[in-house]
């Protein structure tokens, strides 16, 4: 069996992965806010705004949707075209593989390809690997929201990042 990463832009038939990767974040973590999990008619309608200015991509393993990463519209201000935020999400037993470095590379290409100028990331403040691997491609820390959320059982803070493409 091989264990070939392909990266490739998300399809319709990639919702129920996608969503079933985000869920188990919603009810198991703190890295997303939602406290509720995601229905599959949301979650396509999400996918079908994306469209081509804000990309959806998976990465499969032998045909396997593993993790997904997305580019979305940051703010709804329209002098706030170029910016955009990213979301990076591992299934939970393939976390620790590189997956996300690999998906995170191909964001900040696509951004620059699409004319984008910087992309936002909010972390909460524990999630220390998602941080690094933020860090690694240069992202800054821009600022850090303290308290802003609770979820299981804890306030949250959040970190926010941003890479100047």
């Amino acid at each position: 069996m091989s264990k070939y990463l392909d990266i490739r832009p998300a399809k319709t038939p990639d919702i129920n992965a996608i969503n079933d990767i985000y869920n188990h974040y919603v009810i198991n973590s703190i890295c997303t806010f939602q406290t509720e999990p995601e229905t599959v008619e949301s979650r396509t309608a999400w996918f079908e705004a994306h469209g081509e200015r804000y990309p959806v991509f998976v990465a499969e393993i032998d045909g396997e949707v593993v993790g997904w990463a997305s580019l979305s519209k940051y703010h709804p201000g329209s002098s706030a075209w170029h910016t955009v935020e990213d979301s990076v999400y591992i299934r939970h037993d393939m976390t620790g593989k590189g997956i996300g470095k690999v998906l995170l590379m191909n964001l900040i290409l696509e951004a620059r390809c699409l004319g984008y100028h910087s992309i936002m990331a909010g972390i909460a403040s524990d999630q220390i690997a998602s941080l690094k691997l933020h860090e690694d491609f240069g992202f800054m820390e821009a600022g850090h929201l303290r308290e802003i959320g609770y979820k299981l059982d804890r306030w949250i803070d959040v970190k926010l990042l941003q890479l100047l493409l």
